[in-house]
């Protein structure tokens, strides 16, 4: 449950140092599938099952999902068939430069960046 509305996300879980003790021990709420496991989906067969467990894992542990990287559409449709609640990259909204940032956030146009992977 967040407190006065912080969540906290678990970010490139399964590289570097991050291990599953930190999905117990931790108050989290998002664990997020690292870029170097999206950007393989469809061609590395290892790379796509790491993926498909992190989700498989986040969804068992009541936690939200949420993908980095995702730059192509076949690579959002694997991700949907996994389960995945979200994802973040240049398909959804490209890089922005500070003074486009604040543009785009004072026209009330970011939510249209944070597109949900399932569509109804």
């Amino acid at each position: 449950m967040p407190v006065s509305g912080v969540r906290i996300a678990l970010d490139d879980f399964g590289t570097g140092y991050s291990s599953l003790s930190f999905l117990g021990r931790l108050p989290l709420d998002i664990v997020k599938v690292p870029r170097p496991f999206v950007v393989a989906l469809g061609s590395n067969a290892r790379e796509e099952a790491l993926a498909s467990a992190v989700v498989a894992l986040g969804r068992q542990l009541q936690l939200t999902t949420v993908a980095e990287g995702v730059e192509t559409e076949p690579q959002r449709e694997l991700l949907v068939e996994m389960g995945c609640d979200l994802a973040q990259g240049f398909l959804f909204a490209p890089a922005l430069e500070e003074a486009e940032l604040a543009d785009v956030l004072s026209r009330g146009v970011a939510d249209r960046t944070r597109r949900r992977l399932r569509i109804a």
